[in-house]
């Protein structure tokens, strides 16, 4: 398998070490996503979540950052948890804050001891991001991870919809990352 792929599908039914949840700052389970990944883990994902410290009212996870706990019910080991920005016209470090989350993931993963892991398209649903421009950042961040070494030797970017799939896949042939 390549070190970078694209997959289209249910991100819980992705059979590697970290899946990748789209959060949000409270880490207590959402939409989408953050939902979907909630369910599939059981209800200990938040209980679990809820150990992880305030750092301030209703913020255990700031937008940029990551965080880990125990998968559960899902197949991996563990769910990294990162916040991505909401989009505002693209002049409020909407960029550098998605690509932190892909920086963070992938180096707490690496901390973790993990081979594997599957991102969900970051900021790409109810947060408006541009899903061209996201796949770009996302491409760009996982390639030069990849190209540093760590433990992490495969990562799966899995898009909800197949239009989201073209344009990740678009972004991994146009940046020569597979």
């Amino acid at each position: 398998m390549q070190a970078l792929s694209v997959r289209v599908g249910d991100i819980t039914a992705v059979e590697v070490d970290v899946i990748v949840n789209a959060a949000n700052e409270r880490m207590l389970g959402g939409g989408g996503v953050d939902g979907a990944i909630h369910r599939a883990a059981g209800p200990k994902l938040v209980a679990a979540c809820r150990e992880v410290p305030e750092l301030r009212p209703g913020v255990r996870c700031p937008t940029g950052e990551a965080r880990a706990t125990p998968a559960f019910d899902l197949r991996a080991r563990w769910v990294v948890h990162t916040v991505g920005p909401v989009w505002q016209g693209g002049n409020a470090s909407e960029a550098e804050l998605l690509a932190s989350c892909y920086k963070n993931s992938l180096s707490l993963a690496a901390s973790l001891g993990a081979t594997s892991l599957a991102f969900p398209a970051i900021s790409c649903g109810v947060y408006g991001y541009p899903p061209v421009l996201a796949a770009e950042i996302a491409v760009r961040e996982v390639a030069a991870f990849l190209a540093a070494g760590s433990s992490v030797a495969q990562v799966v970017l899995v898009a909800f919809d197949s239009g989201l799939g073209d344009v990740l896949r678009r972004a991994v042939r146009t940046q020569g990352a597979a």
